[in-house]
């Protein structure tokens, strides 16, 4: 007998690659320009030139056998010394190597975190729209994820958090920029989840540990990119990082997670996290790519490109009649469903080859998910299939 719940997870895939796998095969019939694929949050942006050079770098001059062989299970020690010395200088904290665990991208990082942290019943809370997989992420490490609802724009209803508090909550789960609305929460918001986890904590000696979960941390526009990060703010927190998107390496799935060091049991929870990546076998990041971030990790791809498309794309759509709010970071727009069912509106765009993800994966009914990391020619090619969208509902 399998497990029957592996099984499921193997048999259906998630929404957001289902639908790109369809896009595929869509394009492979009637012409990839024929087909306006916003399915997948893999960016469009090339890699900075200095990414290929230090590759080469590496390969033509580095020992061979140090740069294909094992690290340490939890990533080499000059790549997570220099990690810690960006973050200390980049937000004023004292975290050292034994404070960072290079992990294989933010959804490695997340699981590590998630079973370093959860025991059997234990209870997640997050707010809806969320990452899909997130759920799944919970339940494999034995606990129980709960949505909480945000606000008419996307943010954090902290009431709802502070109602939502109980015996039962071991963490809470936040993403920020935020897939799939690419709302970024701001500083005061950050702030007030760290207040009432505090708070909670002193007046019934809890520990509640807040996972930011991070893979967009550099896609923001104007303001927002004054951001604090929640290591400042709550001392037990945990940071689960990309570098995917901040330096267009999706394929190459390196990141790392983050350990508070300001965290009363930080060394216990560091020595959890490298047991949880024992166990699930996410051990040794890939050595090549730990040390490419180690010379460029504090650069990123031309990521003006993205503002650029939300514009575009954001001021078409409202034109057309579509309720969509715009985002400061990400590169996601999350558009409001002219019918109740987030499902039909988007079985509706495909009948005119817009390929974008219902929300009812995303926790939420209603909306649906535009991923505008892609070229912004096709951006103006899909919009006529936008504005036939729109007529199809009487919008415009």
């Amino acid at each position: 007998m399998l497990n029957e719940k592996n099984l499921g997870l193997g048999a259906v895939r998630s929404a957001i690659r289902e639908l790109f796998e369809y896009g595929k095969a869509r394009k492979a019939q009637i012409g990839e320009e024929n087909v306006f694929d916003f399915s997948l949050g893999n960016p469009s942006v090339p890699a900075p030139d200095e990414v290929k050079k230090q590759l080469i770098d590496l390969l033509n001059n580095a020992d061979p056998v140090a740069l294909h062989g094992y690290t340490s299970a939890q990533g080499d020690l000059s790549v997570r010394q220099s990690i810690a010395s960006g973050l200390n200088s980049r937000f004023g904290l004292k975290c050292g190597a034994d404070n960072i665990y290079m992990t294989c991208g933010a959804a490695a990082a997340v699981c590590i975190t998630l079973n370093a942290l959860l025991n059997d019943g234990d209870e997640v809370l997050t707010f809806a729209p969320y990452f899909p997989e997130y759920k799944v992420f919970t339940e494999h490490a034995g606990g129980t994820l709960k949505a909480l609802p945000c606000d008419n724009e996307f943010q954090p209803d902290i009431a709802a958090l502070k109602g939502a508090l109980s015996s039962k909550t071991k963490a809470v789960l936040i993403n920020t920029p935020n897939n799939p609305s690419g709302v970024v929460y701001g500083g005061e918001k950050l702030k007030a989840i760290a207040d009432a986890l505090s708070g909670y904590c002193a007046q019934t000696g809890a520990e509640i540990y807040l996972i930011s979960d991070e893979p967009y941390r550099e896609l923001v526009y104007g303001a927002a990119e004054k951001t604090p990060s929640v290591l400042c703010l709550y001392a037990r927190s945990v940071v689960c990082y990309s570098y995917s998107k901040s330096l267009s390496l999706p394929g190459e799935r390196i990141g790392y997670i983050a350990v508070n060091p300001a965290m009363e049991n930080s060394a216990e929870v560091y020595t959890a996290v490298c047991g949880a990546g024992r166990a699930l076998g996410y051990v040794c990041a890939p050595s090549l790519f730990q040390k490419l971030v180690e010379r460029v990790g504090d650069m990123t791809s031309d990521l003006s490109v993205y503002g650029r498309n939300r514009d575009l794309l954001y001021g078409e759509l409202k034109r057309l009649g579509f309720g969509v709010i715009k985002p400061d970071g990400a590169f996601y727009l999350f558009v409001k469903s002219p019918e109740p069912s987030a499902e039909k509106f988007a079985l509706r765009a495909r009948e005119m080859e817009l390929l974008i993800v219902p929300s009812t994966s995303f926790g939420l009914e209603g909306y649906a998910r535009i991923s505008y990391c892609v070229s912004t020619d096709m951006i103006k090619r899909s919009l006529p299939a936008f504005e036939k969208l729109a007529k199809s509902y009487n919008l415009h």
